[in-house]
């Protein structure tokens, strides 16, 4: 199944920055641990020229964002005090590789992938980001990166249940690149 990805993130970039305003200071809890199983998908069509997603690695002609934790949080522990659902948060490095003069943020995550969880027979069901997962990067997250450099940073999507896998579908503007399928093991 191929999903067209949408050209939202400026809609979405607005999102997080209304919703990072309503998270609680940060905690020594907050801290990431992997409580998911993570299963990467090649697309069948191929990727567009130069572009991968491999191993949690997504690696464009600008940039290379590296996902390096995930974990379900609960509604009111650590990361998603104010939320009604349960999210998916995943944290990541996004690296500038300086190939352009393109403005290069954290933030690139949101016009790079959608979340999706195959829960409905009758339509294809986007995940909607929910509110920054971890207070340290309330300060970085749409900061320029320089080229070479790496700022980490975390997004959360709204469950709709705690048992369906969530994939990850990297592309940008309709061009699947790859995807990775999270197994929650909540159930």
């Amino acid at each position: 199944m191929n999903i067209p990805l949408a050209p939202v993130a400026s809609v979405a970039f607005l999102v997080v920055l209304a919703l990072t305003g309503c998270s609680a200071p940060a905690t020594q809890d907050a801290a990431p641990s992997t409580g998911t199983e993570v299963e990467v998908k090649v697309p069948e069509d191929g990727a567009p020229a130069g572009e991968t997603f491999t191993g949690g690695v997504l690696t464009t002609v600008d940039a290379k964002i590296a996902i390096t934790d995930q974990r379900v949080i609960q509604v009111g522990e650590v990361g998603n005090e104010y939320g009604d659902v349960p999210v998916l948060a995943i944290w990541y490095e996004t690296t500038n590789l300086g190939t352009s003069d393109r403005d290069i943020s954290p933030m690139e995550f949101i016009y790079m992938f959608e979340a999706f969880q195959d829960n409905d027979p009758d339509r294809e069901n986007t995940l909607e980001v929910a509110g920054l997962p971890d207070d340290a990067f309330l300060e970085t997250q749409t900061e320029n990166i320089k080229a070479g450099g790496t700022l980490a940073n975390a997004i959360a999507y709204e469950l709709d249940d705690t048992t369906t896998p969530v994939e990850l579908v990297a592309g940008g503007f309709g061009d699947e690149i790859g995807r990775m399928a999270f197994n929650l093991n909540q159930g």
